[in-house]
């Protein structure tokens, strides 16, 4: 992945671009921090997909919780002290 400073983005900002739609992602720093990712959007809409196929549903986890009859066992567990 390519390392741009900002200054540097923003004056070749259509290299930065061309880069990106070339299939490779782009990285912007500022003050040597990573701040942002620059991709082409094909590439975004297929990590977005993924994501999405990966992010479980309310409804599919709680048919994975077990189902069964036996009882549950309590815990005893002393109650607190009551200080006024």
């Amino acid at each position: 992945m390519t390392e741009w400073p900002l200054r540097d983005a923003k004056n070749r900002f259509s290299a930065l671009v061309n880069a990106a739609l070339a299939g490779e992602p782009q990285l912007v720093t500022r003050r040597g921090r990573p701040v942002v990712v620059v991709l082409a959007v094909d590439e975004y809409e297929r990590l977005r997909q993924l994501e999405e196929a990966d992010t479980p549903t309310l409804g599919g986890l709680l048919l994975e919780i077990p189902q069964d009859d036996h009882d549950f066992e309590w815990m005893s567990i002393p109650a607190r002290p009551f200080s006024e």
